[in-house]
């Protein structure tokens, strides 16, 4: 584990906020205040350029937050956790759009979502993009966004005619041509306040786009994200290996800690790979192989606190609800693949 301000940060911010509220966030709804305490933190700026106000924090601190917030509240996780790619996207961008949005976004001013993970089911078109007076028009349906009433603006994609991909801000809000669904009710996560958004005519001007990519190109830049073992995944683990401690199997807990260990530094080193597309296989294996620690840690977890863990007050249900939701999260068909055929031997 690393030494940070920015990990003490987080560790102080879920043992005394994150952690005691956890079940009742679950049953309701990530609050505002939290979001206002991750801001103050300056977690929100992270991995932001210094320049802009961010952190500039190396990737190993970056994930370690992660795995922190995730841990402690994954719900709350979640909803921040849509905020950083946007920031990356801008820290690399030499639009004009980088110089009014980065410095917000760092400093936590404005928080961010993102409404692209449909343009992964391509050829399947969820989004089209289209040119239009001197911007482009955006009509379909977004099936998923998380963060409605918490998010400030939101990163759109579509895909064109001519299948390239269009990025472009938004503002976070009910408008002409955007309207969001109720809440949806989930098996875990409900409180992450996910909606689908109807696009119909939703017109956005040039000065908001921030990155046009042909699909392949993005798929191919996209694959090193979706195939890495997300840091999620370990901090679950970890916080369900605690409980299990707690509740008087140490070496239960200690035998699963050590595998799930291996497990993380194997996978981040390979998120370190200076070339981010090469041995997928092996990134898909560690992935799947931190999916089954994750889950034998909620198992443990509810297995050593017998029937009261069946209360919804108590954490260890809620971390198994919480894992089911991360062997989804931010799934393609090539990662689905992979799990399926790990699972059937």
């Amino acid at each position: 584990m690393t030494t940070s301000p920015l990990i003490a940060s987080a560790r102080q911010l879920a043992d005394t906020l994150l952690v005691p509220n956890a079940e009742r966030v679950d049953q309701a709804e990530v609050p505002a205040s939290h979001l206002d305490a991750i801001r103050r933190s300056g977690l929100l700026g992270v991995s932001a350029p210094e320049a802009y106000g961010g952190a500039g924090a190396p990737d190993s601190v970056a994930r370690e937050v992660q795995e922190i917030l995730a841990g402690a509240c994954c719900s709350t996780w979640f909803v921040q956790t849509q905020h950083h790619t946007p920031v990356r996207m801008l820290a690399k961008s030499e639009l004009p759009l980088r110089e009014s949005l980065l410095g917000p976004l760092a400093t936590g001013e404005l928080l961010a979502g993102i409404a692209y993970a449909h343009v992964r089911a391509f050829p399947r078109v969820a989004v089209r993009a289209t040119a239009e007076r001197d911007g482009w028009r955006f009509d379909g349906t977004v099936p998923w966004y998380t963060g409605w009433g918490l998010n400030d603006v939101m990163l759109l994609a579509g895909i064109t005619d001519a299948d390239e991909i269009v990025f472009a801000f938004a503002d976070a809000r009910e408008q002409p041509g955007l309207r969001p669904s109720a809440p949806m009710r989930l098996a875990a996560l409900t409180a992450a306040r996910t909606v689908s958004l109807e696009l119909d005519g939703l017109w956005l001007p040039e000065s908001s786009v921030l990155l046009r990519t042909p699909q392949e190109k993005f798929a191919l830049l996209d694959i090193p994200r979706s195939t890495n073992a997300s840091p999620a995944v370990f901090g679950l683990a970890y916080a369900a290996l605690r409980i299990v401690a707690e509740s008087g199997e140490p070496q239960t807990a200690e035998a699963l800690r050590a595998s799930v260990d291996e497990v993380r530094r194997r996978a981040y080193e390979l998120a370190d790979h200076p070339v981010a597309h090469e041995h997928v296989e092996e990134r898909l294996a560690l992935r799947t192989r931190a999916y089954d620690l994750m889950r034998a840690a909620t198992t443990a977890a509810v297995v050593s606190g017998g029937g009261r863990t069946m209360d919804l007050r108590n954490p260890a249900q809620r971390l198994a609800r919480e894992g089911m939701f991360l062997l989804i999260q931010g799934q393609t068909s090539v990662v689905r693949r992979a799990h399926l055929d790990a699972l059937s031997g």
